[in-house]
């Protein structure tokens, strides 16, 4: 009765106001989209950033009187999980978790809408039992049934789509290629893999032709985890299924391919990168997942610490010059980038980018996608863009001597010029540039930033575990062996996947080009004194940031190893 009668009181708007989550204005525009939509005002709240699915629960919490549950922490026994087919649990996103204690005829269901009458009718007309509906996200639930149900769904698609084709046989029935990639169990097959992928903050999928099997691995912070195993004879159904899917050419099986695909999981967009690679045992297939919002960050989210976010603020404020990021595949290099741009989008500035592909469309933004079919490289882009009175460029990468050059002189010129280059640290990234045939002094009269930067895995708060760190240890963070210091080892929990990581965050290392660096630059010095003089001038090094997250407990020993090793 407390949950009703606070709902005569307040409304989630109201609530969502009261706890200082949104503005009132941020409420009339949710509203204003909700009368030509038929979305509920949570949905679009989330889905403009607002607020986040936790901040929603726990207002339908307070305004409903549910209680909250986190599925993540649970063991869910197989009595409870045989009662529903998985089907209506996506169908109603809700999951049955226990029996209620002194009542077995009592099913307790976590639900993303506890008030949905229809699917507690659903649920309660199949398993026969009373329900009692709780609260949790819809990313915890589509998680659950996931974890709980994924796999057995995979393999009935699989053994499924091996049927048809055994009774096909049977009855000597050519199967044709549009059968193949129109036949449920594979599109099944293949869309849950991709949402699976999702779910579990994945960055990639390798779909991989072994001798006599079909492993499928997820990269997750980084780090590959092998998820299903098929018979080798689906091979040819899924590659030809997401060859459809991304736009490739299905009869073309001996050279390489690329696609792309947009697919919206659980009302986030995601961008799918699809490479195709023939191989010995078939053609294998890595798809490269990115959220479409996820690179257009908050600066604060980056990971950069008091005295690094000072650095980084003092260069974008420069009104035309040169900022490298720096860093070798996957080290977070574009999404420091696009933060950096949504920083500078403002109404009075003009902002033109060059990419190869565009990975995130941002608004007020004028984005170039790089087609060299069509002759449009870097470069020839880039003089193009010089005639479009552009305020600041972004160029996806500097991979060759013309594009550094365009760059440089257009920096020169008064444009504010953001880039990557592969390198390894930032003073290496001067000697780089150098080796590519660019004048010393156009460098130093350019330059205004280098960022090189890392990612290493955070440990899982739920389950690391703590121990005094080894002479070794100490030595190799360059502290006396008589000092105390506490090192944090992952585990491996239920909120972890067992993997004793849960995300990653950045390790920096910004270099402001002093003067005395400038002068350094344009005189050829090496990039070991070059280093040596920023450090002087306060500058951190990778390997010195790296340690000091090891000693706040948030990553361990072996991840600043690791980037002790690449810096």
């Amino acid at each position: 009765m407390a949950g009703i009668g606070a709902r005569k009181k307040y409304r989630l708007g109201d609530i969502l106001i009261k706890d200082g989550l949104i503005t009132s204005d941020q409420l009339q525009k949710a509203l204003q989209l909700q009368k030509n939509s038929n979305k509920k005002l949570g949905e679009l709240l989330i889905e403009l950033g607002y607020v986040s699915e936790a901040d929603i629960c726990n207002s339908l919490s307070k305004l409903l009187g549910f209680e909250i549950v986190n599925l993540a922490t649970m063991n869910i026994s197989d009595d409870v999980l045989a009662l529903v087919s998985p089907a209506i649990l996506r169908k109603h996103v809700m999951m049955p978790f226990e029996y209620k204690a002194n009542n077995p005829n009592v099913l307790r269901v976590a639900m993303a809408e506890p008030m949905d009458q229809i699917a507690m009718d659903d649920i309660s007309i199949v398993t026969n039992l009373q329900v009692e509906a709780v609260l949790a996200t819809r990313t915890d639930i589509m998680l659950a049934i996931d974890k709980y149900y994924g796999n057995s769904e995979a393999l009935v698609a699989a053994e499924q789509f091996a049927k048809e084709r055994e009774s096909k046989k049977a009855a000597n029935e050519e199967e044709t290629v549009d059968e193949v990639i129109s036949n449920s169990p594979i599109v099944q097959l293949v869309k849950v893999m991709i949402e699976q992928a999702a779910r579990q903050r994945a960055s990639d999928i390798h779909v991989e032709a072994l001798e006599n099997r079909i492993r499928v691995r997820y990269r997750i912070d980084g780090a590959l985890y092998e998820k299903m195993s098929y018979d080798t004879s689906l091979l040819p159904a899924i590659i030809t299924r997401i060859k459809i899917i991304s736009g490739m050419d299905i009869s073309e099986k001996r050279k390489p391919q690329d696609g792309r695909l947009t697919m919206s999981i659980d009302r986030i967009e995601y961008d799918v990168r699809v490479s195709i690679l023939p191989t010995v045992y078939g053609e294998k297939c890595v798809m490269r997942l990115a959220q479409k919002q996820a690179l257009t960050r908050d600066k604060r989210e980056l990971g950069l610490n008091e005295g690094e976010m000072v650095k980084f603020n003092r260069i974008l404020e420069k009104p035309h010059g040169i900022l490298l990021v720096t860093g070798p595949t996957g080290s977070g290099k574009s999404t420091t980038l696009y933060t950096a741009l949504s920083e500078l989008n403002k109404e009075d500035v003009n902002i033109i980018t060059v990419e190869d592909p565009v990975e995130a469309n941002i608004d007020g933004i004028n984005q170039v996608q790089v087609n060299t079919k069509a002759s449009l490289t870097f470069a020839n882009a880039l003089r193009s863009i010089l005639r479009q009175d552009p305020d600041i460029i972004m160029i996806g990468e500097i991979r060759d001597e013309e594009t550094a050059d365009i760059a440089v002189q257009a920096s020169i010129t008064g444009h504010l010029v953001v880039s990557t280059l592969h390198t390894n640290s930032t003073a290496s990234t001067i000697t780089r540039l150098l080796d590519m045939g660019i004048e010393s002094y156009l460098i130093a009269d350019s330059m205004i930033g280098i960022i090189a930067q890392r990612l290493v895995r955070r440990l899982c708060p739920h389950c690391k575990v703590g121990r005094p760190a080894t002479a070794q240890e100490k030595k190799l963070m360059g502290m006396p062996e008589e000092d105390e210091l506490t090192v944090y080892d992952p585990k491996g929990c239920p909120m972890c996947a067992d993997t004793g990581y849960h995300g990653r965050i950045g390790v920096y290392e910004i270099m402001e080009i002093s003067p005395v660096i400038r002068r350094m630059i344009s005189a050829k010095a090496t990039a070991d004194e070059i280093m040596k003089q920023a450090q002087t001038e306060g500058m951190v090094p990778l390997a010195i940031g790296a340690e000091q997250l090891v000693k706040d407990g948030i990553t361990s020993v072996s991840e600043m190893i690791r980037i002790e090793h690449e810096a």
